[in-house]
């Protein structure tokens, strides 16, 4: 899957934007409520990255499972990984890494009467 495909993967299927405050190549996908990021594009020599908030619990047991996935490049070790998009991890799992890191950013409900 190309940079191109993932950013409008993310597009999409969630209420988010592109936004690229670090530099011109590296994509960042934020939700439109929050502002907060919940993936992040980039290629370098041809290879597709993307950094993805996980549970911590599953983040080591992903690394432990693929190859592909690794501890998050220049992001907290405990809660991101990063997945190589050309490599063992299946494009289902992908999806659903994306999926979970919408998910955990996204800003929760609170319950009424609740402080």
């Amino acid at each position: 899957m190309t940079k191109r495909e993932l950013i409008d993967y993310c597009l999409a299927h969630f209420e988010c934007y592109e936004d690229y405050p670090f530099d011109a190549v590296t994509a960042v996908m934020k939700l439109s409520s929050n502002h907060k990021m919940f993936c992040l594009i980039a290629e370098r020599s041809g290879t597709v990255y993307i950094n993805l908030k996980c549970n911590p619990d599953e983040a080591i047991e992903l690394r432990e499972q693929f190859e592909g996935i690794t501890e998050g490049y220049h992001m907290n070790k405990k809660h991101w990984n990063t997945v190589v998009t050309e490599s063992d991890v299946p494009f289902e799992l992908l999806e659903r890494m994306i999926a979970q890191s919408y998910h955990l950013v996204k800003p929760k409900r609170k319950l009424r009467g609740s402080q």
